[in-house]
């Protein structure tokens, strides 16, 4: 969702610190998965753990499960912090958290393999193919294109429209909403605008392409084939016992307080929940030129073009917060090279909740953390760099090469 978008619907207070958990990390799982690089975990985590300790205080995160990516598969999990603070439930890597904007891209994928069966190109005019309604204030002369929407370069706005989970409405249809709400405000290319209709606009473009419900088909084409048995736009039972509650911090008293959970609108753009296990899975398939355990979400030309920079003219950092001057905007995922590396990346939030994946592209080396903590965004990015670096430092490819120089 929009990712600094920031609600101010709460209930009531609750006290916590780092402190309560004797800032010590609650191991849940054995932190060996199977090591398909070689990388050292074990020094890896050594130096890992008390940077993890900083950032849950430093960014007032109840709780973060995390998962570290080597080649195709996981090679360590853990969690740390209280999913629920007033039942004191620690959390785990099977925790459920809400995965927010790191979703785009799984959508984008969809709608790019409709491009591949021929559906339509990247550059085409969008209102050529909306029949139910059109996108409203689009110049002629200037049509929004469907890289306009995988770019935030559309013109559309951001957008939101909450509701609460527990309250007496609920979002429309994607049709109905669409009929009222698509308007450009700006011509496209006129700048960077993170629109969250705009995803929206492709998850109804998706079901109309394939003639298969939307959710539906997340659920056959990118879920299913990616093993990703705990994620859903509507949690299970066996979801929701391990939901983490939201929390913001109170900025009167700092203490950290529960907030209202969220539907939205533009429930496409990011209202599904997930475990931290799943997205590593979803990581690895884009390390992996679009595959997963021999299962082909997309074809490498066109996972390329995802992960490459859309635009020169709107180089540089993301959002005022991601990326050095070489980032920018792939088809969705954020794109940068560092230390002559080449990365993607994601954020995710909606209210209590912020999540993040970071990948490098060159080594195949991920992250993939979920949190119930608010706007945190800062502090797990400077973690996944952290880590990445930590991967390369005590990787077997990074050792070989010192030698060789």
């Amino acid at each position: 969702m929009n990712k600094f978008r920031h609600q101010t619907l709460i209930s009531g207070p609750h006290h916590w610190s780092l402190a309560a958990i004797s800032l010590a990390a609650i191991l849940l799982i054995a932190p060996r998965i199977g090591v398909g690089q070689t990388v050292n975990i074990d020094r890896v985590i050594a130096e890992l753990e008390p940077e993890i300790q900083r950032t849950l205080l430093a960014g007032n995160i109840p709780s973060a499960s995390i998962a570290l990516v080597a080649g195709d598969r996981v090679i360590w999990t853990n969690a740390y912090g209280y999913s629920n603070l007033w039942a004191r439930t620690p959390a785990t890597p099977n925790t459920v958290y809400l995965i927010g904007s790191t979703f785009k891209a799984m959508s984008t994928i969809a709608l790019l393999q409709q491009m591949e069966q021929g559906k339509f190109k990247l550059d085409d005019r969008v209102n050529d193919y909306l029949t139910d309604f059109k996108i409203q204030g689009e110049d002629p002369q200037h049509p929004i294109t469907f890289r306009h929407l995988l770019t935030h370069t559309s013109g559309l706005p951001a957008d939101f429209g909450p509701f609460p989970v527990w309250g007496d409405t609920v979002p429309p249809s994607l049709e109905d909403y669409l009929g009222k709400a698509l308007k450009a405000t700006k011509a496209p290319l006129t700048s960077v605008t993170y629109s969250n209709m705009a995803y929206t606009l492709v998850a109804y473009l998706v079901q109309k392409f394939s003639g298969v419900p939307y959710k539906q088909y997340m659920q056959e084409h990118i879920f299913t084939p990616l093993e990703m048995t705990s994620t859903a736009f509507e949690p299970r039972p066996d979801m929701e016992e391990r939901l983490a509650i939201p929390y913001v911090v109170d900025e009167k008293t700092g203490s950290q307080v529960g907030t209202v959970r969220l539907k939205a609108s533009v429930w496409p753009a990011g209202i599904v929940y997930g475990t931290v296990l799943n997205q590593a899975n979803w990581l690895i398939a884009n390390l992996n030129s679009g595959v997963f355990k021999d299962k082909r979400l997309i074809s490498q030309s066109t996972l390329d073009q995802m992960l490459t920079r859309q635009y020169d003219q709107f180089k540089g950092t993301i959002e005022n917060l991601w990326g050095n001057e070489t980032a920018g905007f792939g088809l969705t995922w954020w794109t940068q090279v560092r230390d002559g590396d080449r990365y993607l990346a994601h954020s995710g939030s909606v209210p209590g909740y912020t999540a993040f994946l970071l990948g490098n592209r060159d080594r195949k080396l991920g992250f993939a953390i979920m949190t119930n903590g608010n706007r945190a965004h800062p502090h797990l990015f400077k973690l996944a760099d952290k880590v990445i670096d930590l991967m390369k430092k005590y990787s077997g490819a990074e050792k070989a090469n010192a030698a060789k120089s």
